[in-house]
């Protein structure tokens, strides 16, 4: 039996190998709105890989945002190719699942993750979308301590969201206007669904 979080290769009927589903599931939405407390519950929960989005900006980005510079595409086309090669390559050690944070703000952010499911159809690609006021968010991230992203960044960022359509059938949005501990058990339950019939 494989081990939590890793799953064996299935036969088929028929003898046939078939890989297992996996699954990349993306925490996503503005500064302050839990990100990476949701993915890390998540996480946790369920035994993946977790992949803080953060971790892997470049030096130059990080001292952007500590300014209070808005980055740009150009900024953060490099970022999000190595945030999906990174998530492919944790799968491809052995996990069944990867959790990742990436404010993913616009479609097209969205769009270079899904690149990662094009030619697997055994990868599956999932958005978890934190959905929150810029009112609360600014609450939230004014309470930061030794954290790049200020709260001069939350308007900015909702200058670029765009949130997800209704033809983004691979996203969930999750209202984090109550409790953290209300969230992270929203959002764990959507994952525990959605997963139960993608296997």
């Amino acid at each position: 039996m494989a081990e939590s979080g890793v799953s064996d290769t299935t036969i088929s009927a028929n003898g046939v190998s078939q890989e297992p589903t996996r699954h990349v599931w993306l925490v996503t939405g503005p500064a302050g709105c839990g990100k990476s407390t949701v993915a890390k519950h998540i996480s946790d929960s369920l035994n993946f890989p977790y992949i803080e989005g953060d971790e892997y900006h470049t030096k130059a980005n990080v001292e952007k945002m500590a300014n209070g510079i808005p980055l740009t595409d150009a900024d953060r086309w490099d970022w999000l190719t190595l945030l999906r090669e990174e998530s492919v390559k944790r799968l491809s050690e052995g996990a069944e699942g990867v959790v990742l944070t990436c404010s993913a703000l616009k479609r097209k952010y969205r769009d270079v993750i899904r690149v990662a499911g094009y030619y697997d159809p055994h990868l599956v690609i999932h958005f978890i979308f934190l959905d929150a006021t810029e009112e609360l968010l600014l609450g939230r991230v004014a309470m930061r301590q030794n954290h790049y992203m200020g709260a001069n960044m939350v308007h900015s960022q909702f200058n670029d969201l765009e949130r997800p359509e209704a033809d983004e059938t691979d996203v969930i949005a999750v209202d984090v206007s109550g409790t953290m501990d209300e969230v992270k058990e929203t959002a764990l339950a959507r994952v525990l669904e959605i997963q139960k019939t993608n296997q």
